[in-house]
């Protein structure tokens, strides 16, 4: 009775404990729950975070200080991947530490769903608190899960693995995402029904990310190595990186383009919700149409990036997202109108492809200008810094929301003739229209700091313009033609195909194996 109950706790409880042998099955199996893990927490993110928390502050009565420190939570929660990294050197459990943080930080959003039926001060003290000890645990849980997954996954099919995540991802947020958005307009604002919608939508979110984490715990883990040297302090991770000319040019700039971004970027949802009077659906839509054109971008930047350099790939995007930042001011002109309407969708997916290029180059451009062999403390600066600069900025942004709020600048023009005089304003900023121009002219300060990095194969921004827009011209091309659309559909079918064919060459291999007699019967 023991030995039969024993593999059943094993199948709902999995063990947390690494493994000293991983047989090749266990990986394949691992590697398959890593695909479609990424469905649950994806459901997870657009049920409960983003646009959503954003529009749930609000309801709650949230001012924008709070709003803003809200916004600020998962950058400052990247601050404790420095102890994180030592509790791993220590513990060197990463699945038991990965599962654990994610389980307790997750389950905070039952308390979230709580605080939809509580008194406002109450309500968002509970969100404040729920946020930072989820994006904490969050980031504890990241650095434990980056570090297990460099050791399971085989670097010659990463590719191939993330690919079908971000399938995943991309196919569950978008209808989760559209789901939550339809769900709270069909309620009325303010009402019980809207209080129910936000709880609904943050215990669904909790339950998907527990299955999530449940998921995980399932695969394996391999034994980390032995140590190979004493773990650095943090002045010792910081010197040698700031040391670097070059870096230290790059760690500025990054850290400037993220104060700039993050000033204004979290406040889009209350600027259209609140300012614009859209409802939450079009918010969704806006986002939608941002992620569409993100995937459509990522892979031709990629391409770019790779053949004419990061810095190259910078110099167009990061002018262009800064551009589109300013350009919300032209949304506030046209209002809640069909051209303003058209205006935010183009603006939109302008802004999710040039997105993508600032992301892309970013990450590569860091982990490219680190000395060979001491990739991970150039790494761990640039990430400190930046998660500083990105996490303060929406604090700033929050405490002097109000003090813009009082103030409006006009542009007049007057013309007098002999019958009157008439008063012309073609230009109006009042509140946010600020932010989105201060946050345009830091960014300016930003790719002034971009200009001073140095990186080899960098091209001249007007020639890499010129690649952007040949690109360009090729993607819709082939978007327009009946090949190109199919591609747009396959990848689903593409994916258990491929699972298919690889389960039936492994079949193939076994029997093979055992007709040579390597394997039992």
């Amino acid at each position: 009775m023991v030995d039969g109950i024993t593999p059943l706790r094993h199948r709902i409880l999995p063990s947390l404990a690494p493994q000293a042998k991983v047989t090749p099955e266990e990986t394949e199996a691992g590697l398959n729950r890593l695909i479609y893990e990424a469905g649950y927490s994806s459901a997870t993110a657009a049920l409960t975070s983003g646009v959503i928390l954003t529009a749930f502050a609000l309801h709650l009565g949230a001012s924008n200080l709070m709003i803003g420190i809200l916004a600020s939570a998962p950058f400052l929660g990247q601050l404790l991947q420095a102890p994180a990294i030592v509790l791993i050197e220590r513990y060197r459990r990463r699945k038991a530490i990965a599962v654990l943080t994610s389980v307790v930080g997750r389950s905070m959003l039952a308390l979230m769903a709580l605080a939809a039926f509580l008194p406002a001060p109450l309500a968002i003290g509970a969100v404040l608190i729920a946020q930072f000890v989820l994006c904490g645990l969050g980031a504890v849980g990241a650095c434990a899960w980056n570090a297990w997954l460099r050791d399971l996954a085989p670097q010659e099919r990463l590719g191939w693995i993330f690919s079908r995540r971000t399938t995943y991802t991309t196919s569950v947020s978008l209808i989760a995402g559209l789901a939550a958005a339809v769900l709270l307009d069909v309620t009325q604002a303010g009402s019980n029904g809207r209080a129910l919608a936000y709880a609904g939508l943050y215990v669904a979110g909790c339950v998907s990310g527990l299955i999530s984490a449940y998921v995980v715990a399932r695969m394996p883990e391999p034994l980390m190595p032995p140590p190979s040297a004493e773990p650095m302090g943090m002045i010792e991770l910081l010197r040698a990186p700031l040391a670097d000319r070059n870096f230290r040019h790059l760690v500025i700039f990054l850290s400037s383009w993220q104060f700039a971004v993050n000033l204004a970027t979290p406040f889009f949802t209350v600027f259209i919700v609140s300012r614009l009077g859209f409802e939450m659906t079009f918010v969704m839509v806006l986002s939608i149409v941002s992620q569409v054109t993100n995937l459509i971008a990522v892979r031709s930047w990629g391409m770019l990036s790779d053949r004419y350099a990061h810095k190259s790939v910078l110099s167009v995007a990061a002018p262009t997202y800064i551009l589109c930042i300013v350009g919300m001011i032209g949304a506030s002109q046209l209002g809640r109108s069909t051209a303003g309407i058209v205006y935010l969708l183009a603006l939109h997916a302008l802004m999710g492809a040039a997105v993508a290029g600032v992301t892309l180059a970013t990450a590569n451009i860091a982990l490219k200008l680190s000395r060979k062999g001491e990739a991970t403390p150039f790494l761990a600066t640039s990430a400190l810094t930046s998660s500083i600069s990105a996490g303060i900025a929406p604090i700033f942004g929050g405490l002097f929301a109000d003090f813009f709020a009082n103030r409006r600048f006009e542009l007049l023009f007057r013309w007098t003739s002999p019958n009157g005089t008439i008063l012309l304003s073609p230009i109006t900023l009042s509140h946010w229209d600020f932010y989105f121009l201060i946050a345009g002219i830091l960014g300016l300060y930003a790719l002034h700091r971009l200009s001073l990095v140095q990186e080899e194969g960098q091209i001249d921004r007007r020639e890499m313009m010129q690649q952007v827009i040949g690109e360009t011209r090729r993607v819709v091309r082939n978007l327009g033609t009946v090949a190109g659309l199919r591609a747009l559909t396959d990848m689903p079918g593409a994916f258990l195909d491929d699972r298919r064919l690889r389960g039936r060459l492994r079949r193939m291999q076994r029997q093979m194996e055992k007709n040579a007699g390597t394997l039992p019967d």
